[in-house]
Order: C-alpha cells, then structure tokens, then sequence
C-alpha cells in the first residue's frame, strides 16, 4: 500500500545526511513508494475545524549538498490529505513544540502521527524516565540551591543539567568540593523557568552510554556512545564515538519493562540511555536519533522496521 506521508521536521538544508535519522526514514519511505511532504512546525494552522500546513512535496536522495528537492507546494488538510504525520523536529521541548503537540492531537482519528502527539508531551525525555525509579541513578529535579547542596553532600558528585536539553548541551560535572555549583544554579535559574536536573556522577561514562532503539516496544538495535577526550558527555552531536555493543541482562530488564508501556502509548520510535549497564538516564521520544549507526554496526534496516510497525497501525485501524 502507497502511503502519502508528512514530515514534520527542521529545514532540511540544516541536516547531517550521513547521521539523521529522520533523513533515513525518509529515503526508506521513498524507496517503499511513499509519497512525502515536508513541512515546518510553524507552519501549522487550525481553522474552520481543520488542521493545515503548507507542505512541500519532497524527493530525497544520498548526495551531500544536493541531498533534496522541493516540488511546488500545496495547502494540505493533514486529517485528509495524508495518511502519517511523522513528528520530528528537535527539541527545544518548548511552548511552541508543546502546542504543535497539541494541534496534531486533533487528527488523532484521521491520520495516524508518529509519534503519538499526547504521549510526547506527557512524557519528555527527562521526565517520563521519573516512572522507573528502580532503573535510575540517584535524581533531584529543582531549582533549590539548598537541595542542590545537600544532594551533592550525598552523593559525593553530580551532573547537573537543563531539564528540556537535548544532544548533550549544558551539562556540568560537579565535585565534591561544590566549586561553581552555587554559580551554576544562579546561571541555570536565569536561563530556563523550569527546575533542573541533578543526578549522581556515574564514574561508568567513560566507557560510553548506551542508545537503545526500541520500534513499537521491540529492541531493534544498540550502540555505546563513547566519550571524547576530557568530555562526559558522550552524545554523538559534540563529538561522542559510537562503538558496536549487546545488551546486558539488565538491560534486556529495563526494555521488557518499557516496551510494552510505550506500545500501549503510541511511542513507536523510542532512543533510551543506559550507562554502565544498569542506570537508565533518559527515554527519548520527541525526535530519537541514533538508527544510523545503529544499522551501520549490526547490518540492520531501522527505518524499513519502523515503516512496519507503521503498517502494522494503519492496519489495526483499518479492521
């Protein structure tokens, strides 16, 4: 079956061909036949009881610097004219990303959105992991200086960084002697109006943070994000190397317990973190990365098991 697809993303002359995930899926619904558009999250417009945009039919293809090509674009009624919304623009998980989340609830029972809008809102990366605290390293979520000091008494050293970030940005280690702590959390209060994250240095980093891919509740894929020189971070957005890896036990644990949760939800495209093998940092849902290097390593296709599981949806509605 042809399906008509909309995208909605960042520009596309913005992307890392050689890495993007939304890139990837994309070709692989290109070479299924799928008809797509790309379109702007700002261009989303509710009127007259219906949700539009202005989406642009889109080819793409693997050529750095000359990786698409736009058609003339056309008003879409994406409760009528498509049959998939792919939401996958980058955080920042603002107002904006909030309301779009929001508006594509509203076609729920037309056109079926990937991922499932309510879902990413209810459960942001570094709030939807809050539901297995059996699986986290020791957390604090505030904007106190003074349970920020005692956290880090505790603990010995902490991590601190933005609850919305994304891709590594703003994360502080902080030893024991609390240097700079106090600075950061006037910084940090300052910037964002949210309260932060603070969690328990794990020593394990530098042996790599694992992404594992689930697709509709299943393990597609991993691979061990390791950290650059002098870094702790180990994101490959500021310069992480990924390494081919296998699951420990326990983390075939932690993916029986969330697959199922995330099925049920509507989470078909799912990147979780796990560091040392045990410690369960983040589940991302808003705009997972990570396939490519994933298939790289382990001769997998991701994106044609994520237009599967797509399918597998549509069908389920269809009967």
């Amino acid at each position: 079956m042809s399906l008509r697809v909309a995208v909605q993303m960042d520009p596309l002359d913005r992307i890392n061909i050689t890495g993007d995930s939304t890139f990837a899926i994309m070709l692989k619904a290109q070479d299924l036949g799928y008809e797509l558009y790309w379109y702007a999250p700002d261009d989303l417009s509710f009127a007259q009881g219906r949700l539009w945009t202005m989406g642009y039919p889109v080819s793409v293809r693997q050529v750095e610097g000359n990786h698409f090509s736009f058609g003339e674009p056309r008003i879409l009624d994406l409760a009528k004219d498509v049959d998939v919304v792919l939401m996958r623009q980058d955080p920042p998980f603002d107002l904006g990303y909030i309301t779009a989340t929001h508006l594509l609830e509203r076609i729920g029972n037309a056109t079926l959105v990937v991922n499932d809008p309510a879902s990413v809102r209810n459960a942001p990366e570094k709030l939807g992991v809050l539901d297995y605290p059996q699986f986290m390293p020791p957390t604090a979520v505030t904007r106190s200086l003074g349970l920020a000091r005692t956290f880090l008494a505790e603990q010995g050293e902490i991590v601190v960084k933005p609850l919305h970030g994304f891709a590594g940005g703003s994360v502080f280690r902080i030893g024991a002697d609390a240097r700079n702590l106090a600075s950061l959390m006037e910084v940090f209060n300052r910037t964002y109006r949210e309260p932060h994250v603070l969690q328990k240095f794990i020593p394990e980093i530098a042996e790599g943070d694992k992404r594992i891919v689930l697709v509709d509740g299943e393990v597609a894929g991993a691979i061990n994000r390791v950290p650059g020189a002098g870094e702790i971070r180990s994101n490959l957005a500021v310069g992480g190397k990924a390494a081919k890896t296998e699951l420990t036990a326990r983390e075939e644990e932690i993916c029986a317990l969330l697959g199922p949760e995330c099925r049920k939800r509507g989470l078909v495209f799912v990147g979780i973190d796990v560091i040392g093998g045990k410690w369960l940092t983040e589940i991302n849902v808003t705009s997972p990365t990570g396939i490519v290097a994933v298939d790289t390593f382990n001769g997998t296709d991701t994106p044609g098991l994520i237009w599967q599981a797509i399918d597998r949806r549509l069908a389920e509605r269809r009967n």
